[in-house]
């Protein structure tokens, strides 16, 4: 009965999503682009990819010994890019919306934008290189600074903060140095996709961009600045056409994800293995499929925004940790573990999946508030920083 227990989630992630949501009435619209729904909907979408972590741990099929495989999480494990699909879109459109509605925006990017990033990025590194030494993972001093630089990942989910800065910094370059806002956009996306030709050559790895992790959501990032530029004509297209654009892009996400499976299997990411003379085209074609899904996901979601406005208690606070949690949840993931991020035995393994949720939870969000008040101290951000406003519509 207790293996059962963890079933319960797909119960529990629904409540937890739509517990206070307010349906819109008729010719009534809900701004599923506002500052306070999309904070809501990363809240929700950071607990799903803590179960996504937890399952690729517990009934991922390349878990070996098969005899470790404890089947409940099985719908979280293949969706993780997706998810963060979300997060890179939002990076990107909030940066433009900030740009073209905040006076003197790129004054102190660096400050606002990247450094807490990079931050995030050392802290946790800080910290699970400590948990590591303190369960006796045994390393030399090049394995010790590989570690510690991230060159080699010590927090095993933090490339998305290694990518983050780099584009933000190319967004930073190209809208502080060229005037004309299209050839800035056209310079941002350039270096995405630039970012992604490069990952999609490189082979799987122990080191950075290992894998199509790395890159294969990434595109999502321009993907919201271009939203934000031809916003105020894409709204009123949609509002017009709301119910057949609603009802396509929901019955196509389930397909396009099983193309996306399908493409996975037959041209692989992974042509290195099978010594595959087109290995960086297959990598290509496949990731173009997750390119489909990632961005009828995004596009799903802001939609049914658009007729209900999300919102609770849970919802809104995890809204302020998400990068904290994202980045400080995985040390219970690993602590719980069969092994920790493969090497040494893990001190504190739980087999029953719902105890182990619990437990990750439990401890992620106490840890991930005193990671982000460690944050504020050492950026200088007190009590008296304003709270953020919404986002206004860019002219």
């Amino acid at each position: 009965m207790g293996k059962q227990l963890i079933y319960s989630v797909y119960f529990i992630m629904p409540i937890l999503l739509l517990w206070g949501a307010k349906p819109q009435g008729k010719g009534q619209w809900n701004d599923s682009l506002s500052l306070s729904q999309t904070k809501a909907f990363q809240g929700f979408l950071t607990v799903a990819i803590m179960l996504h972590h937890i399952g690729q741990k517990t009934c991922a099929s390349w878990l070996f010994p098969k005899s470790r495989i404890i089947p409940g999480l099985e719908f979280f494990v293949p969706i993780g890019y997706i998810l963060v699909s979300f997060f890179l879109f939002f990076n990107g459109y909030g940066a433009y919306k900030s740009f073209h509605t905040k006076k003197n925006y790129l004054n102190g990017f660096v400050k606002k934008r990247i450094l807490p990033v990079v931050l995030s990025l050392y802290s946790t590194t800080l910290i699970f290189f400590i948990a590591r030494l303190l369960i006796g993972e045994k390393m030399d001093m090049p394995g010790a600074l590989l570690y510690l630089s991230s060159i080699k990942l010590c927090n095993p989910n933090t490339w998305y903060v290694i990518v983050l800065p780099f584009f933000y910094l190319a967004f930073y370059l190209a809208f502080r140095f060229i005037k004309k806002d299209g050839l800035a956009v056209a310079a941002t996306t350039a270096f995405v996709v630039a970012y992604i030709l490069v990952g999609t050559s490189i082979d799987h790895n122990d080191y950075l961009i290992r894998g199509e992790w790395w890159w294969n959501c990434v595109h999502m990032f321009p993907v919201g600045i271009l939203f934000a530029k031809y916003e105020d004509k894409i709204i009123p297209h949609l509002k017009k056409y709301y119910w057949v654009y609603a009802i396509l892009a929901v019955a196509a996400l389930y397909p396009l994800y099983l193309y996306s499976v399908h493409a996975q299997d037959f041209f692989s990411y992974y042509g290195e293995n099978f010594g595959a003379p087109d290995k960086v085209l297959r990598r290509r074609m496949t990731l173009l499929s997750q390119v489909f899904v990632t961005m009828d996901f995004v596009f799903a979601s802001l939609l049914l925004g658009m007729k209900v406005k999300i919102g609770n208690r849970f919802l809104k606070f995890m809204g302020t940790i998400t990068l904290e949690f994202y980045l400080i949840h995985g040390l219970f993931v690993e602590l719980c573990d069969h092994t920790f991020d493969g090497g040494v035995k893990s001190p504190f393994p739980i087999k029953n999946v719902f105890l182990y949720v619990l437990v990750v939870f439990a401890l992620g969000v106490p840890s991930a508030i005193l990671l982000k008040k460690l944050h504020g101290l050492i950026l200088g951000i007190g009590k008296k920083e304003k709270q953020p406003v919404e986002l206004k519509k860019a002219s």
